[in-house]
């Protein structure tokens, strides 16, 4: 099932789309797609729905963020191997953790608007979790049956903020727009299996990460349950689990960051596209 947001910033209404592709409108049934319908109980209701008996929304709506009213935005860091050696870092003994401030979050094909003064904005394409149910000390056997569904994440990163102005990783990856997140959220019933997910982005047409979920150092059951021992993963928290290589800053020679005017097309296999065009701060 593919669960939709739609219409303008701040007004998005809940949809689905259906098997021929047709966003249908569930706002009879539901408020938003959120931490109060997102429950393996309330999937399966919509599950139940006759799509066809959802009013079919005309035209191309814009589509919001997946999920509303996010309460964590929780990435992991250098999570695959060949990203871990693109940057010249150790693999990693544990999951590196950090947070995305929540006001980060896009619209899947919403513009990015670079913060002034930046010269190192980067792309990392992101395969991510939304959490369904509350978990808290549970097990990589059991992970997965708290994960409502799947999404792609577009963890823009500005590389100066990130890495020279002193503190923690969150500086350089919470500017405003730089968490892209949809366009669907692909419940957890329609992905076999989230470890074999061909992930790949575009900048300007040319093709810079061609990667797989396959090759995550820590599989996402395996981030679930860790992230579980720190702190109670709730409905409606997204998890992004770590980009492959060929983001700009491992570019060699030398770097090469995102200019105004630079369009980001990203794909998962199942979980949609994405295509973001950059902006610079003029005002």
């Amino acid at each position: 099932m593919r669960l939709v947001r739609y219409g303008d910033i701040g007004q998005e209404k809940p949809g689905l789309i259906d098997a021929a592709g047709i966003l249908r409108d569930l706002s009879d049934h539901i408020a938003d797609i959120d931490a109060n319908s997102i429950d393996d109980a309330s999937l399966d209701r919509i599950r139940a729905l006759d799509p066809a008996s959802l009013a079919g929304v005309a035209g191309s709506p814009r589509l919001g963020a997946c999920i509303a009213n996010v309460g964590k935005f929780i990435c992991i860091g250098l999570n695959f191997h060949d990203h871990a050696r693109e940057t010249g870092m150790p693999i990693p003994a544990h999951p590196i953790v950090f947070m995305k401030a929540t006001s980060s979050i896009n619209g899947p094909d919403d513009d990015i608007i670079m913060p002034r003064g930046s010269t190192q904005s980067d792309w990392e394409i992101e395969l991510a979790v939304v959490i369904g149910t509350r978990a808290k000390y549970v097990t990589a056997e059991t992970a997965l049956d708290h994960v409502a569904g799947y999404c792609i994440v577009n963890d823009v990163s500005e590389r100066h903020m990130q890495m020279n102005l002193t503190g923690q990783w969150t500086k350089g990856k919470s500017c405003d727009h730089y968490g892209p997140v949809g366009p669907w959220l692909v419940t957890r019933d329609a992905v076999s299996d989230p470890q074999k997910l061909a992930m790949r982005l575009a900048v300007n047409g040319k093709m810079m990460q061609d990667g797989s979920s396959a090759h995550m150092i820590f599989s996402i059951a395996e981030i679930i349950a860790h992230l579980s021992e720190l702190m109670t993963l709730h409905p409606g928290d997204i998890i992004a689990t770590g980009t492959p290589a060929g983001v700009g800053m491992g570019q060699k020679p030398d770097p090469v960051y995102l200019q105004d005017g630079d369009v980001m097309t990203l794909e998962i296999d199942g979980l949609g596209r994405q295509q973001q065009t950059i902006r610079a701060d003029h005002g």
